[in-house]
């Protein structure tokens, strides 16, 4: 079977050969205008999937961030405890843990076609349940039911993720790695932004009616399915091989496992106080009080905010440090300023006076600054690790290996929301809400901790370290066997020498 994987000419950007074009047509003009028609068609080939994965992903995590709000704030109107509501997610989050799995193999096997359109209609599946929760069940038939239907729109978000995060590889050549860096950094940055957005009209709409707001939700999902269905190769994606087992997916190179590790607990870190402790925190009268929009728009904003960081820190931040394209140190390096965010709010919820007096303007500005740190530390964080497994993995693999590491990613994601709400519930229960959420806090310390410890396991010492023009932290080494990679000298990625292009040597 062909390759998916796109050649250098098929790129946009690069020049396109019209020397003979002289010799059919004599008019200069005639020759322009054929050789642009040329490039046009050259291009969009090559665009074509992009746009039109990225499209519906981007569409489906409006749907996505909004769904979540939804159902959160549903269920603390109707008196469910934070354990309660983080039970009725983990299923969302156990599902992805076994799609990666399924998708990165079906992926690889029957094209990236498949695993985004079966993936929508799903999402289309988990809102059409919720249109049946009723307020007068009980609360242990109003988990299960919920439970399910989020297990559905969990599935859904891993197979639409799958080609969100493979067609950036498919589409740019090996040599072009700060292109690969800017464009996976630019389109889960964009993610996250409309995920923001999504909480946000999740919420609004929510204080509209509750069945309008899911019904907002369908119709976004069927806007995105025709251009998936119609507008993709089935082949797209695919291996060159069809004997794809699902064991294949446990042979990965050295770096791919990991990086998948240090994954599991970054990810942990940020959802054992993001997901359910958070919104509860600012919903509650022991808390900060806010009603259900102003919960959704702090947590929307909080949530572009870090998109938007995640977008640009390639050009903004890691290429002024010369940390551009990334490698484990930097990996490692941005993990350990990650540490300091969630000991400052778990500091702040634990000693300060302003809780003990519940002064709720002061509340409110610590842990917004605090907030606001986190999410710019771990946007870059995401960042790197998003690019480095896209870095990491071996041409047509990419699906397989994508879908590996965020089952990690839905491990962490799950172990994380599972202990926030043990946590909150049983801590604050003993003590106070506040020390309940300083919990959630001191405990994704340690996770951050591991993460950052994790990625110095890397072998990948391509461009060593710097943090500026003028500090060198770390000299650059090659090395050679499996996983370790070397700094190519690349003129026409415009890069600096130490940075310019990696190449696998295994």
């Amino acid at each position: 079977m062909r390759s998916n994987k796109l050649s250098r000419e098929d790129i946009p950007g690069d020049e396109i050969d019209n020397d003979q074009s002289d010799e059919k047509v004599p008019l200069l003009s005639d020759n322009v205008t054929e050789t642009t028609k040329e490039k046009i068609t050259r291009v969009y080939g090559a665009l074509k999937p992009f746009v039109i994965i990225s499209s519906s992903y981007l569409l489906y995590t409006i749907t996505d961030g909004a769904v979540r709000m939804i159902v959160l704030l549903h269920a603390f109107s109707l008196n469910f405890t934070a354990l309660e509501t983080a039970i009725m997610f983990s299923l969302y989050e156990l599902a992805g843990v076994f799609t990666n799995l399924v998708a990165g193999v079906a992926g690889a096997r029957w094209g990236i076609k498949s695993t985004l359109i079966t993936g929508l209609c799903l999402q289309f599946v988990g809102i059409g349940m919720l249109f049946g929760w009723q307020e007068n069940w009980t609360k242990s038939i109003g988990i299960v039911y919920v439970t399910v239907a989020q297990m559905f729109c969990g599935i859904s978000k891993d197979l639409v993720k799958l080609g969100g995060k493979t067609v950036t590889k498919l589409v740019t050549p090996e040599d072009k790695q700060t292109r690969l860096f800017k464009i996976v950094s630019l389109l889960t940055g964009w993610k996250n932004t409309l995920k923001g957005v999504g909480y946000f009209l999740g919420s609004a709409l929510l204080m509209i009616n509750y069945y309008l707001s899911l019904g907002v939700m369908c119709v976004l999902i069927v806007c995105a399915l025709p251009w998936a269905i119609c507008g993709l190769s089935k082949d797209l994606g695919r291996t060159r091989r069809e004997n794809i087992k699902l064991s294949t997916i446990f042979k990965k190179n050295f770096n791919v496992n990991i990086l998948s590790l240090a994954r599991f607990f970054l990810f942990g870190s940020r959802d054992l106080w993001f997901e359910v402790p958070l919104p509860f925190f600012l919903r509650s009268d022991d808390g900060i009080g806010w009603e259900r929009a102003a919960v959704g728009a702090y947590l929307a904003g909080w949530i572009i905010i870090y998109g938007q960081v995640q977008s640009w820190s390639p050009q903004l931040l890691l290429k002024p440090l010369r940390q551009s394209p990334a490698n484990k140190w930097v990996c490692a390096l941005w993990g350990f300023i990650l540490i300091v965010c969630p000991v400052f709010l778990g500091c702040f919820l634990q000693f300060s006076h302003a809780i003990q007096e519940h002064v709720v303007e002061i509340m409110t500005a610590a842990i917004t600054v605090g907030l606001i740190m986190f999410a710019v530390v771990f946007a870059v964080n995401s960042a790197v690790h998003s690019y480095l497994i896209v870095k990491y993995s071996e041409g047509d693999k990419v699906a397989m290996n994508v879908g590996f590491y965020y089952m990690a990613n839905a491990m962490g994601r799950l172990t994380g929301t599972l202990l926030s709400g043990v946590l909150y519930d049983y801590v604050g229960a003993a003590t106070s809400t506040a020390q309940g959420f300083a919990s959630c806090f001191w405990v994704s310390v340690g996770f951050a901790v591991v993460a950052a410890c994790v990625a110095l396991f890397l072998n990948d010492n391509s461009g060593g370290l710097q943090c500026g023009p003028c500090l060198n932290c770390l000299n650059s080494r090659s090395g050679t066997g499996e996983g370790r990679y070397e700094v190519i000298d690349n003129k026409d990625d415009n890069e600096p020498t130490q940075s310019s292009a990696v190449t696998h040597t295994a």
